[in-house]
């Protein structure tokens, strides 16, 4: 890298460190709207200066999210983060309309199927876009149905309906063999497993799939509305009669080829069952629907955080760095749902802010506003971040812009505001 360039970065981030010190030193109380608008600004941007392949000037066509900041580490063998990235992406453009945003779907859609490490055996299935594991193609539809929504363009809508059609709904399993009587696999070389990271996710791709099947309808790959939704209430109706515990709202992580279930719950599990809840309660105005995403996601906000003073645990690597920014994003969905009981609106937008706060205050460090997965210990500037934990933040960050915009009465309502 060139004197000049690391020069540029420098005071890049000397300038995000200047625009951040009135909103860290001696300040008491939870993060105000103008605080978490100016950390989601400063946190989607330290995304791209330090993940954003491309940003550096010798790798101009990278268009994938690394897996490590300052390029330590160049493997691609993480696909399914770049699915939230996009995501945020998305948060940011659809709360700022920054047009820098929004010319990275292109760029984002471009990279994916040539940095997939499963592009040369998707080749041969006819999808350089298909990955092994089934949950990884479930968050790219989600990302893309996002990112139609943003743009209005149906390449990226139909590309999700293509992946749902040819690579989830297959792994579907007969609901007539037993002891799974249904199910959605995990991977596709591991076909009795079945566990809520696959299933939770499907359900909330086939939601929302019928949320726009009137767009494009003539689409080969497309479907009525009536038969995402009855895929996506299978789906929902499966995960909750044998994952799901209806007495604490613990999501159980899968049940395998014998037909045990394993007993333990994750945060990206709890808030994946909520937002099938909610994207099914959309369709449907079934008010049973939000008492289960309600006591989901009491789990979390409860047991789940005690063991960390109120907040969840830290992830500092790893896939495990992602699973709770997957969680405040659909927890936020639930929050701002207008048929959301009151007190349960206030309950759970007070643990967002709560979370965010305790992640700006003491977790994210000032000067690059990268947060490193743990709490209430920042990274030092000289250290690399992994990308997981950094998502996490700019989800969690984001969430609680969300929910304080529908709090003040600018919260749109519609699923565009997803």
């Amino acid at each position: 890298m060139t004197d000049s360039v690391t020069m540029k970065r420098f005071f890049a981030a000397f300038a995000v460190y200047l625009g951040l010190i009135p909103f860290c030193a001696g300040q008491e109380g939870r993060l105000s709207s103008e605080e978490a608008a100016k950390w989601a600004d400063a946190m989607d941007q330290a995304l791209i200066d330090n993940f954003w392949g491309a940003s550096f000037p010798e790798r101009p066509e990278r268009y994938f999210f690394n897996k490590m900041s300052r390029q330590a580490d160049l493997g691609t063998g993480d696909y399914w983060p770049q699915a939230h990235a996009i995501d945020v992406i998305t948060d940011a453009y659809l709360r700022t309309k920054d047009d820098k945003y929004r010319q990275m779907f292109d760029l984002w859609y471009q990279g994916m199927p040539r940095f997939n490490p499963n592009a040369r055996q998707g080749r041969r299935r006819g999808d350089p876009w298909w990955n092994v594991y089934v949950d990884d193609m479930e968050w790219h539809c989600l990302a893309l149905v996002r990112v139609y929504e943003a743009t209005g363009e149906t390449r990226y809508l139909n590309k999700a309906r293509q992946t749902y059609a040819d690579w989830i709904w297959t792994q579907w399993s007969p609901e007539d063999e037993e002891p799974w009587h249904g199910g959605i696999t995990w991977k596709t070389d591991v076909a009795k497993s079945k566990n809520a990271c696959s299933n939770g996710p499907a359900a909330i791709v086939a939601a929302r799939l019928a949320q726009f099947a009137s767009v494009d309808a003539s689409n080969a790959k497309n479907k009525s509305a009536a038969e995402y939704q009855e895929e996506a209430l299978k789906i929902y109706r499966w995960e909750r009669k044998y994952l799901w515990d209806s007495e604490t709202g613990a999501v159980f992580d899968n049940m395998n080829r014998e037909g045990r279930i394993g007993r333990f719950s994750l945060s990206y599990n709890q808030g994946t069952f909520i937002g099938a809840a909610v994207e099914l309660f959309r369709l449907t105005k079934d008010p049973s629907l939000l008492d289960d995403a309600v006591l989901t996601a009491r789990f979390a906000t409860g047991p789940l955080s005690r063991r960390n003073r109120g907040v969840l645990s830290d992830a500092p690597d790893g896939d495990g760095g992602l699973f709770h920014g997957i969680f405040f994003r659909y927890l936020a969905n639930l929050t701002v749902l207008p048929e959301l009981d009151g007190d349960a609106r206030q309950e759970l937008t007070d643990y967002l802010l709560r979370s965010a706060t305790v992640m700006v205050r003491q977790g994210v460090n000032p000067e690059t506003a990268i947060y490193a997965g743990r709490w209430r210990r920042p990274q030092p500037a000289n250290e690399p971040s992994a990308l997981t934990p950094h998502l996490t933040g700019c989800m969690l960050i984001e969430a609680a812009c969300k929910v304080m915009a529908a709090s003040d009465g600018a919260g749109e309502g519609s699923a565009a505001a997803q």
